[in-house]
């Protein structure tokens, strides 16, 4: 799937949905709870989570690859957690202010 920024998709396995914030360049293969993500304005039927997959995601939270160059945010939250090639997504960290004297 070629994944653009803005774009919305949902999981075919439980009710999370993710907003696209920065993707790679080509073709990725992002999943929610072990099953491939779907465009939001598709009609999907619901599969069943794979438990190695079922960490949750959580709305108003960012999710990040590894290299830095993938970065979603939650819209809707849900029971399966996210990877992008096999390899899990994790939560964005808050970047740490600077002391002010």
């Amino acid at each position: 799937m070629q994944l653009k920024s803005g774009v919305r998709l949902k999981s075919t396995v439980c009710n999370g949905e993710v907003m696209v914030i920065t993707a790679p360049e080509g073709s990725t293969t992002l999943t929610c709870g072990g099953s491939a993500m779907a465009d939001a304005a598709n009609d999907v039927s619901k599969g069943e989570i794979d438990p190695d997959h079922a960490d949750g995601v959580l709305i108003g939270k960012r999710y990040i690859n590894e290299e830095g160059n993938l970065e979603l945010l939650c819209i809707k939250p849900g029971d399966g957690s996210l990877a992008v090639e096999g390899k899990p997504l994790v939560m964005k960290t808050a970047k740490k202010l600077p002391k002010s004297d």
